[in-house]
């Protein structure tokens, strides 16, 4: 049963953590979409914010047992892999 707790309490630090990942990116995107472009010192300011919150989040996570040092790090990669992308597509318009 407390296994079986802490795998629950693993997954959804996981999902948590993903979800918040998710609503960076289409953050970004809306702005990217409609407010500033990449250059922009506010949306710099917006990513850069964003970024550290949820690095500090996956820190947390990781101190607690709850996420995989690795999984956390693949996890803001990932993230910003597409953020990337998602900024050099802006940059082609």
């Amino acid at each position: 049963m407390a296994s079986e707790l802490k795998v629950n309490h693993r997954e959804k630090a996981y999902s948590l953590l993903e979800a918040d990942a998710g609503k960076i990116l289409r953050l970004i995107k809306v702005q990217m979409d409609n407010l500033t472009m990449p250059q922009c010192p506010l949306y710099e300011e917006v990513l850069d914010t964003q970024m550290f919150g949820l690095s500090r989040e996956i820190d947390f996570a990781i101190r607690l047992g709850l996420v995989d040092e690795q999984d956390g790090k693949e996890l803001i990669d990932s993230l910003e892999r597409e953020l990337s992308a998602l900024h050099e597509a802006s940059t082609r318009k």
